[in-house]
């Protein structure tokens, strides 16, 4: 529950910061340059992810999300200083995007690294919905709270009260106990990528049983184990590494793909798609609020249901149906007769992306060697960080060329390509959680 606690309260702290930067961007400049400021916090946490989950494989993730935690902090708590002595002013908050930016890469593959270190094998999915839980409530709770700061004190009282949410945290994760990682704590047997009961020949394991072995050794040193990691180890060669055995891996390497995909075709219908199919149908800001909390009501049920059930048997099947029954509901968002059915059917898309997104976080954790996973995080955060939002723009003049429709079906089908590539590789659809 400690972890909770942190997770929630760093959240939280996001939400209410990236409000008052939003505001004080647009009071201090045009829409134009409040939107460029997000982009100058989303570029370096896409180019610096990949190094940022050497780095928490190196120190362990833990050490990791403490100092980014501390380094936010700071940084948030002395431009609500600043921002009390001088005003809004546009060079100080991009500054302050920058720096999120970039200690988000390090932050995002050392905390999603964590659930693996704080509970066993057997409750990673337990801990996956909560922090779907988690995440509803930072989105329920940030914005309001950070719009109360702005209206009683201004950005800089917003500013102050995310930097006290984040510092909240880092003393709740320093008293937070933690697992050591055992060589072999991967799916199945240690570095086969593949579950135990997939019935493998055993020379297929040779050499990824030694590159596993390897992996072991080297996360022992990082946490203070005795050594067994080369000398002469540099973090490029991690990074190259991390790359080498997430392609080599016969679970990760296709789970990863079928995650992107998902995201591709899920991310533009969901964000600007709604938007401008809730002004084409003429349900305003209003209807596509009703929507949007159709959708989070489903995603938080989902979250609830793995919270309460803790697993659920033939993950990686379920996780491919659930994709493919999502993508119908993302096609038939667009043919929906009125803004109440459209609420039903984006509670259903809410309820199985949450059921896939938390089953497939889950199976990432549980099938990493664990001196892995931070880069195994950090690709997969790439994937939705660097590629997902790419498909944004092309919906929006893909929608303005040929209708709502057309797109979202297309998106659909990009989606479900996830479902039926989680279907089709043997592996991958065999990938069970430890029970």
């Amino acid at each position: 529950m400690r972890w909770l606690g942190v997770y929630a309260s760093s959240m939280i702290g996001d939400n209410v910061c990236y409000l008052a930067l939003s505001w004080a961007a647009v009071q201090s400049g045009t829409p134009a340059q409040a939107g460029l400021m997000m982009t100058v916090s989303a570029v370096p946490r896409a180019l610096l992810m990949l190094g940022g989950g050497v780095v928490a494989d190196r120190f362990g993730p833990r050490k990791v999300v403490i100092g980014s935690d501390a380094v936010r902090c700071v940084a948030v708590l002395a431009l609500a200083v600043l921002l009390f002595a001088t005003g809004p002013s546009l060079w100080l908050l991009a500054l302050l995007a920058l720096v999120f930016g970039m200690v988000d890469a390090v932050f995002m593959p050392a905390v999603g690294a964590l659930p693996a270190r704080i509970t066993s094998r057997d409750q990673l999915v337990r801990v996956q919905g909560m922090r779907g839980l988690a995440n509803r409530f930072a989105n329920v709770v940030g914005a309001p709270l950070g719009g109360l700061g702005v209206a009683l004190g201004g950005a800089a009282a917003a500013f102050g009260l995310a930097g006290m949410l984040i510092a909240a945290s880092v003393p709740l994760l320093v008293s937070v106990r933690m697992r050591e990682p055992r060589a072999g704590d991967e799916g199945g047997a240690a570095g086969t990528g593949a579950p135990a009961d997939t019935g493998h020949a055993p020379e297929a394991a040779g050499a990824d049983g030694a590159e596993g072995k390897a992996a072991g050794e080297g996360a022992a040193e990082r946490e203070g184990a005795a050594p067994g990691r080369p000398a002469r180890a540099t973090a490029r060669r991690d990074l190259v590494e991390g790359l080498r055995y997430v392609r080599r891996h016969r679970v990760l390497a296709p789970l990863i793909v079928a995650i992107a995909l998902v995201d591709l075709g899920f991310a533009g219908p969901l964000n600007v798609g709604l938007t401008l199919l809730a002004d084409r149908r003429g349900w305003g800001a209003s209807g596509m609020g009703w929507v949007l909390a159709g959708f989070g009501t489903g995603a938080g049920a989902a979250a609830l249901l793995l919270t309460v059930r803790g697993r659920l048997p033939h993950a990686a099947r379920l996780a491919a149906v659930a994709i493919l029954a999502g993508s119908v509901a993302i096609g038939a968002l667009a043919f929906v007769p009125n803004v109440a059915a459209a609420i039903g059917v984006a509670l259903l898309v809410g309820l199985l992306a949450g059921l896939s997104g938390a089953l497939c976080g889950a199976l990432l954790q549980t099938q990493s060697d664990p001196a892995y996973l931070g880069r195994v995080t950090a690709v997969s955060g790439i994937v939705s960080l660097g590629l997902a939002p790419l498909g944004m723009p092309l919906t929006a003049a893909a929608i303005g060329w040929w209708g709502t429709g057309p797109v979202f079906v297309t998106s659909a089908a990009v989606c479900g390509l996830g479902g039926v590539l989680a279907l089709g590789v043997r592996d991958l659809r065999r990938a069970e959680l430890p029970g």
